[in-house]
């Protein structure tokens, strides 16, 4: 009703500026609406009252406040369309409930986990949980992945929701890259483009890079790069190899973390030499322990490979020294160490490391991490909760947020009961956490995995 806004304006103008706008209410006669009704004698109405213009407006908001409130007939409604059947089979009741608990709040983090499992599996998710699925995607509109996800976990029913609510509407698998996209997209577009490029065609999408590289902004071309992640392969290696000569840090650095990635790489050899300098093993009476001696400054070669120098040339802290080591290792191939050594991965975490284990535990953590290293990712874990971390100098929180990241990488079979010790009475959060983690995903693994209904 815009007559409404004009009873307002009326009202802040002033009945002597300005006309009472007639009030027209659907189903009612004009001649009611067209002004007040006379008030009776006894009442003390006159014809004067009748047509005074603050009295007309104050009578025709409060029938207008009146009609507000008891609405109007409705109009007639179309039909909504027909929702087309999903054959998937939802989830378990359980993994439904779990789905719930994570939407609240609970590890909420493993979501992306959750629906890429059931995905794979050909499930889908509880219909009553898929608008608040929906509304999650609708809420980060730069998160594509997590998009396509929610679209192939919803379905059918994901697109009669976005039909009926436009806020809602995902992304249309595509069978390309958007057309013009590289060349007259924003940063976030390019790199879309060059993400769904690489897993059409690998080849193709490192060759546009390499072509676009000197013309490309300094502040993306860290996000660009990121999009070879996925299918790296030696290949790759030139283009990330040029990338370590690079004027900005963030470029070199993410071009360091993805060759360190690279099984074979150049990086990881040069890394390799550095690494058993730093890092060895020395047998004593109390039997063997390992040895760690950082280096008191990068060289050239480091400094290339992204490991930066401390803050004051020549004076370096406690905290240099360690941040040398751990970056280090995590560009070393995990394999460099069994094959120094003679020994496993949870037989080289069994040897004391004194005041270096936090460090060394950070390091290796975040090359199993890059490396996706099965072996070293559950011995890191086991030596971790057998040791309750007690005994661990410094480090506290980059041992904590390497334990998190393990908890989330391992196989979830590690979360079994029984297979891994508990957390102790004073066991650390980040113990406590890291097993929550665990257990966490091995239970949602089971759930989805141990069957379905129909309903």
């Amino acid at each position: 009703m815009s007559k409404w806004q004009d009873l307002v304006t009326t009202s802040l103008i002033g009945t002597e500026r300005a006309v009472v706008p007639v009030v027209e209410i659907p189903g009612l006669a004009r001649a009611a609406a067209a002004g007040p009704v006379p008030g009776p004698p006894e009442a003390g109405g006159t014809a004067a009252d009748d047509a005074d213009p603050a009295r007309l407006l104050l009578d025709s908001a409060a029938l207008m406040t009146a009609a507000r409130r008891a609405g109007q007939r409705p109009g007639r409604a179309e039909p909504l369309p027909v929702c087309e059947p999903d054959r998937r089979p939802t989830v378990s009741p359980a993994a439904g409930r779990r789905l719930a608990r994570m939407m609240a709040g609970k590890h909420q983090d493993l979501l992306t986990e959750w629906l890429a499992e059931a995905n794979a599996r050909g499930l889908r998710p509880p219909p009553q949980l898929l608008p608040a699925l929906l509304e999650t995607a609708r809420a980060n509109p730069g998160a594509a992945g997590w998009r396509r996800l929610v679209a192939e976990a919803g379905g059918p029913l994901a697109r009669w929701l976005a039909a009926v609510s436009p806020e809602w509407e995902l992304p249309v698998p595509q069978t390309g890259p958007p057309p013009d996209a590289w060349r007259l997209g924003d940063a976030r577009q390019r790199r879309g483009y060059l993400v769904a490029l690489r897993a059409t065609d690998p080849a193709a999408a490192r060759e546009l890079l390499a072509a676009s590289w000197d013309g490309a902004a300094q502040a993306e071309r860290a996000d660009l790069l990121s999009a070879l992640s996925d299918g790296l392969g030696p290949a790759d290696e030139p283009l990330l190899e040029a990338a370590l000569d690079d004027r900005v840090a963030e470029v070199r650095s993410r071009a360091a973390f993805l060759l360190a990635s690279l099984p074979g790489s150049a990086l990881g050899r040069r890394m390799t030499g550095h690494a058993l300098r730093c890092v060895r093993i020395e047998h004593g009476p109390r039997g063997p322990r390992l040895v760690t001696v950082p280096p008191l400054e990068p060289d050239a070669s480091m400094r290339r490979d992204g490991i930066a120098p401390g803050a004051v040339a020549g004076r370096p802290r406690l905290a240099d020294l360690n941040r040398f080591v751990v970056e280090i290792l995590a560009r070393t191939p995990l394999g460099a160490w069994t094959d120094a050594f003679g020994l496993t991965a949870a037989q080289i975490l069994a040897v004391p490391a004194g005041d270096w284990t936090p460090a060394l535990f950070v390091g290796w953590s975040r090359a199993a991490v890059a490396q996706r290293d099965g072996d070293w990712t559950a011995a890191l874990i086991r030596r971790a909760l057998a040791d309750q971390l007690a005994g661990w100098p410094g480090g506290t929180p980059a041992v904590a947020e390497a334990l998190g990241r393990l908890a989330r990488r391992a196989d979830p079979s590690l979360g079994a009961p029984g297979v891994l010790p508990g957390p102790g009475p004073g066991a650390p959060p980040a113990v406590r956490h890291a097993v929550s983690v665990l257990r966490f995903r091995h239970d949602m693994r089971s759930e989805l995995e141990d069957g379905h209904h129909d309903g």
